[in-house]
Formats: C-alpha cells, sequence, structure tokens
C-alpha cells in the first residue's frame, strides 16, 4: 500500500459550511470511495484553507480514475467545486512527495 499525501485550498469564506458537508458525507460517496481502492482516508484543514488529504491506496492513478467513471463522484464534484479557489478538487490535487516515513518495524 502507498501513502498518499495532497493538499488543496479551500475557499476561507466557505470553511465552515465546507467542515459541515463532511459531517454527513453521502453513505454512496463513501462505498465509491472504498470500492475504488481508497483506504485510510482522512482530510485535515487549516484555518487559512489549506486542505490536507492523507490515504492509502496500492494504484492512486487507477483509484482516481476508478472514481471518475462513478456518477456519485459526479454530483458530489459538482457539489463541491465552488468551495475551492481551483474549482473541482479532483482535477487539482497538488500530490506531494514522501521523503520520510518513520515505520514500525524494529528500532
Amino acid at each position: 500500500m502507498r501513502r498518499i499525501c495532497f493538499t488543496l485550498q479551500v475557499k476561507p469564506d466557505r470553511l465552515d459550511e465546507y467542515r459541515r458537508r463532511h459531517t454527513a458525507v453521502w453513505p454512496d460517496m463513501l462505498d465509491a470511495l472504498r470500492a475504488a481502492g481508497w483506504h485510510d482516508y482522512s482530510l485535515f484543514l487549516r484555518a487559512d484553507g489549506l486542505l490536507v488529504g492523507y490515504l492509502l491506496a496500492e494504484d492512486f492513478a487507477a483509484a482516481r480514475a476508478a472514481m471518475d467513471t462513478t456518477e456519485v463522484n459526479s454530483r458530489w464534484q459538482a457539489e463541491m467545486a465552488d468551495f475551492f479557489v481551483d474549482g473541482r478538487p479532483d482535477h487539482h490535487m497538488h500530490v506531494l512527495d514522501e521523503v520520510f516515513h518513520l515505520g514500525e518495524g524494529p528500532a
């Protein structure tokens, strides 16, 4: 499993609503993410709108492509696009390179 970290920028005036929307993510969206290979997915939001996402995936490109084929993802992305500076978030993720990881192996 590969660890993936990405950033996006939420519009500062939309932070409260963005948080509220994520307290009730649609069940069919959650099912689609799992089926597409997104595991241990978390989002972290800073007060200035910097959004950091973290997930595990065997093949992130394939996981993104699988989501792109789902109707629920199209609806979710259309609803969420106005929250982001660059528009539709699934098209503007800035994936970061991992430079260090403290594993669980022997000391």
